[in-house]
């Protein structure tokens, strides 16, 4: 099988995906990098030996040599290269969320239509064994038909990753409620089976705002992120210039098919996870932990007052130790070197992508008004049918 000639646009905090793709002789490597900043640009010539690097987009966008393209830059840059990769005849992995803008997630779902070339969107958690083994249990009836789900996402390195670089600024993600929530909105609407149409929320910035910010112009410190330091969150130091984005946020939603949700993010926390519990008419189920020793717990037998002896427990499956985002990342670029290569059925979805980041704008629009509620635009019927029936046509 010959290799897939595969681009990247943006080497940073996301390059580890570009690493997983990169397989000289069985069956895909990167030939061509664009990054802007040169240490990135000598980063990615030692990871790649033999591909090209340079600080210009459209040299790997528009290389013929190139059949597959990574955009894995920052996210409010995701529509236009997005657009010029697709326009160009390639097929894309464009990195969550798609985009910071309702308008400009239409518009590379738009594109993709016109052009006829392929578009994937590297939702991982669809890939993860936790989330994969909640979505088997609800598949099979054991908690009856779903009607509501509660989220709540402790993110306990938030002060370290978003607020000590771009991530803080509104202009550049909308908000964490989109850049951060996008994962647990599209895995919330994935197990829920529908998606939302009206959202309402609140939320501050409650810690980090008040604490010391470097200097403009000035780049992140090396000590940035430690593992075990920066505890308690007053102790940060260093941070983005500028912060104008929450740092927790509460929200409520209703889905199209009558599942009512509820999303709760804390960027403060001492612990790192996700908790989700799902309700339906005949039992609910719960995630305790989500990575190595995780287990999903059903109660569905009985009444009773609270018991922690549930009625079946189900232990995670358990992943390599090194692959990324609980095991999801490596099976996310395998499914999209299937479709780069195939044009095969995905679990991940751009429609569904779209409607993840249009919950999260309108969510950001309605903490911030005071928590006015908002209605979810409809997407264009003929988009919806396009990739509902596999991205037809697609090259």
């Amino acid at each position: 099988m010959t290799d897939l000639r595969l681009g990247v646009l943006g080497y940073g905090m996301r390059g580890p995906l570009a690493r997983r793709a990169h397989r000289p002789g069985d069956g895909a490597r990167v030939t061509a990098v664009a990054d802007p900043d040169k240490g990135s640009r000598k980063q990615a010539a030692k990871a790649f030996p033999g591909a090209s690097t340079t600080p210009d987009h459209r040299k790997v966008v528009e290389d013929p040599e190139v059949d597959a393209v990574f955009v894995l830059t920052p996210d409010d840059t995701h529509a236009d290269l997005t657009c010029a990769a697709l326009e160009a005849g390639k097929a894309v992995f464009v990195e969550k969320p798609l985009d910071v803008t309702i308008e400009r997630c239409d518009a590379i779902l738009r594109t993709a239509r016109e052009t006829g070339s392929r578009l994937y969107v590297g939702h991982n958690m669809r890939h993860m064994p936790v989330i994969r083994l909640m979505r088997d249990i609800i598949a099979r009836g054991d908690i009856g038909a779903v009607k509501t789900v509660w989220v709540r996402h402790f993110v306990g390195y938030g002060g370290d990753f978003y607020f000590k670089d771009w991530h803080a600024e509104r202009d550049r993600t909308t908000g964490l409620l989109l850049q951060k929530a996008a994962h647990d909105i599209d895995v919330l609407h994935w197990l829920a089976g529908g998606w939302t149409d009206r959202v309402q929320a609140m939320g501050d910035l409650m810690v980090y705002g008040d604490l010391p910010r470097r200097a403009p112009g000035r780049p992140k410190t090396d000590d940035w992120y430690t593992k075990d330091g920066h505890w308690p969150p007053a102790t940060q130091r260093d941070l983005n210039p500028v912060i104008d984005i929450e740092d927790v946020s509460l929200v409520n939603m209703r889905l199209d098919n009558g599942v009512l949700a509820a999303y709760q993010q804390c960027h403060f926390t001492p612990d790192y996870w996700r908790n989700y519990t799902v309700i339906g008419d005949a039992g609910r189920l719960e995630n305790v932990g989500d990575g190595p020793g995780a287990e999903v717990r059903v109660w569905n037998s009985r009444r009773s007052g609270h018991r922690a002896d549930a009625d079946a427990v189900h232990r995670v499956p358990d992943a390599a130790s090194s692959a990324g985002h609980g095991g999801a990342d490596p099976l996310l670029i395998d499914e999209f070197l299937r479709f780069a290569r195939t044009g095969c059925r995905t679990d991940t979805s751009p429609v569904a992508a779209r409607m993840a980041v249009a919950a999260g704008v309108r969510a950001t629009e309605s903490l911030r008004d005071g928590g006015t509620p908002r209605d979810i635009p409809p997407l264009d019927p003929d988009l919806l049918r396009y990739f509902a029936e596999g991205q037809p046509g697609s090259h």
